[in-house]
């Protein structure tokens, strides 16, 4: 570090730092601040100084401590040893930091992101001669039992192969390939950085055409989500947002999953490592964590790393989306993301706006969201890879109109939005069906069509008009008495019953019911919405309600999904139902689709 890159601190407000003395400082770099050296970026610029967004605990920070620029970007350290650790929001692997700083992070202490001493068995794919371009996969690395990691050439070389290593083990620094570029030689290893807040390029996007399979059913079916696409899950204390969430990231079929605890409790994120230790992954047998990465920012860590936890993972996130992959972004929760910009723009002095926030909100928000996307790698070979978000929004007494809901809302192309009541009924998911949209469900029709059955759409329809319908009776039923409703519309109400308790209701715990295929999720809406349709012929042409809801299939309606023998039982199930539903009709003179 040359002269004139050191200066001093003039100024400590909580995490914001006043500091002078630097010449040529940037917005966005990295600088080092006080005895103890923490991390900061500098976020204001001004003629005689400038202002510092600082990373770790600054009690006891002094003016006139030193302060040292770096000329660097806060970036993200990329390469094998990403997956199945465990990092804080500023990439330091807490298996690291707990062997120098003990079970909490002192603040000052540095530790590399990725392991130097480990050995990677390379495989050269590239050779002697060849040219290579930005984004080309120069060679293999077997990062877990589950995962290739495909080394690629960093986006600012390119050049001809002067010299490949052979096949062989070592550590992210050992060079592996030197390229000879514009006159000049370049040698890369097994790592590269990329600056967090810069979204990684690619060759070009594409549209969204295959869902995200969660297992969950009334996300699968009802509210789907696209491989590429965002979605905001809103919803107040208690109602699941960090239940479903793990969920997903165990049981989707996304290949990696990279999950920000962002101001979350330390408590939930040790049961969600807990849990994540104990799960396998179905196709392989192996631990779930091998296909994961974990940033853990909880709320006693230090508020304005939560601001760059986000852009951590979601960097990551796009590095796997290059190599090839399916990858899904859980944030949780974004509105402690929120809350840290609300800190840090209040210490800066910036005008606030609605609650608080600064006028800006919306765009770090858009900033985030907009990473999401399906897209052709560059380099060779072709390559195409998602990355999906799904973001958590914790408004203040579940009050969706609050700023930071409405501005996700804006940004992503769905919400699940959950819901209090549903939640004290030990309702799981407890995903509102009538608030909830997804811009994805068309769309995304056609696959549902071709990999399931063509009439699959048709009754997602069905069911959701039936949801909608149940509703509205709802309503009128609480006034005049269910007793005083016509029989059409207490049947209405009984196949809603059953659509809810056993379509839309799932079990968060273990056994069949915990992951659902979609071939079943078609099944069970099939034999729910052909009993209730068939069932309200019968009930228009003065068959009594009553005898249809003394059918003892009812009840198994309800308690199918958790059966054991899965599609096999869905499928029985359905026949006798519509057996017992002729046997109605006959014992009423009625024939099947025609008259008396």
């Amino acid at each position: 570090m040359g002269e004139g890159r050191r200066g001093v601190v003039a100024k400590v407000s909580g995490p914001i730092v006043v500091a002078k003395g630097v010449e040529g400082v940037e917005l966005g770099e990295v600088v080092y601040v006080g005895e103890e050296r923490l991390l900061g970026e500098v976020v204001r610029v001004s003629a005689e100084s400038f202002t510092i967004q600082v990373y770790e605990d600054t009690e006891g920070l002094r003016p006139g401590e030193p302060v040292e620029a770096t000329g660097r970007l806060l970036t993200a350290e990329l390469g094998p040893g990403l997956l199945a650790a465990v990092f804080d929001g500023i990439q330091r692997p807490l298996s690291e930091v707990a062997k120098v700083s003990g079970p909490f992070v002192r603040r000052g202490v540095r530790v590399n992101a990725l392991p130097r001493n480990a050995r990677w068995h390379f495989k050269p794919l590239a050779r002697k001669g060849a040219k290579l371009s930005p984004g080309d996969v120069f060679g293999v690395v077997q990062e877990t039992p589950l995962v290739e990691h495909r080394l690629m050439v960093p986006f600012d070389v390119s050049g001809r192969v002067r010299e490949v290593a052979p096949e062989g083990d070592y550590t992210v620094e050992d060079p592996v390939l030197t390229l000879e570029s514009g006159g000049r030689l370049v040698e890369l290893t097994l790592k590269q950085e990329w600056p967090v807040r810069q979204p990684r390029p690619h060759a070009g996007a594409l549209p969204l055409t295959e869902p995200l399979i969660t297992g969950q059913r009334v996300i699968d079916a009802f509210f789907p989500v696209a491989k590429g696409g965002a979605v905001a899950i809103p919803g107040g204390f208690g109602t699941g947002k960090t239940v479903t969430l793990h969920k997903i990231a165990m049981h989707s079929d996304s290949r990696i999953v990279v999950y920000v605890g962002c101001g979350e409790r330390g408590n939930e994120i040790a049961e969600m490592l807990e849990e994540f230790s104990k799960l396998t992954d179905p196709a392989t047998g192996r631990p779930i964590l091998e296909r994961s990465v974990i940033i853990a920012n909880t709320s006693n860590m230090p508020v304005s790393a939560r601001e760059a936890s986000i852009y951590m993972g979601i960097t990551i996130a796009e590095y796997y989306r290059d190599q090839g992959y399916d990858v899904t972004l859980i944030a949780d929760s974004t509105s402690r993301w929120a809350e840290a910009i609300r800190e840090a723009a209040s210490r800066l002095g910036e005008i606030p706006v609605e609650e608080g926030y600064p006028a800006y909100l919306a765009d770090s928000i858009a900033r985030f969201y907009e990473r999401a996307g399906r897209v052709r790698a560059l380099g060779s070979p072709e390559r195409v890879g998602s990355v999906t978000i799904l973001g958590a929004v914790s408004p203040p007494g579940g009050d969706f109109s609050e700023p930071v809901t409405v501005y996700t809302l804006r940004f992503v192309g769905g919400m699940w939005a959950l819901d209090t009541e549903l939640a004290y009924r030990r309702h799981f998911p407890a995903i509102n069906w009538i608030r909830s949209f997804s811009q994805y469900a068309d769309t995304l029709e056609g696959w549902w069509s071709k990999n399931v059955s063509p009439d699959f759409p048709q009754y997602r329809r069905r069911a959701l008009r039936l949801l909608a319908l149940a509703s509205e009776v709802e309503s009128i039923a609480s006034v005049v008495g269910e007793s005083a409703l016509p029989d059409e519309q207490r049947l209405v109400l009984l196949a809603s019953e059953i659509l809810k308790e056993g379509f839309l209701r799932q079990t968060a715990m273990r056994g069949e019911d915990v992951f659902c295929k979609p071939e079943k999720q078609y099944w069970l809406l099939k034999l729910m919405i052909d009993f209730f349709e068939r069932a309200y012929e019968l009930v228009k042409r003065r068959v009594p309600v009553e005898e249809i809801a003394r059918i003892p299939e009812i009840y198994e309606m309800q308690r199918v999904k958790e059966d054991e023998r899965g599609l096999e039982a869905v499928k029985e199930l359905y026949g006798r139902v519509m057996g017992r539903l002729e046997e109605l009709a006959g014992k009423y003179g009625l024939r099947a689709g025609g008259s008396a």
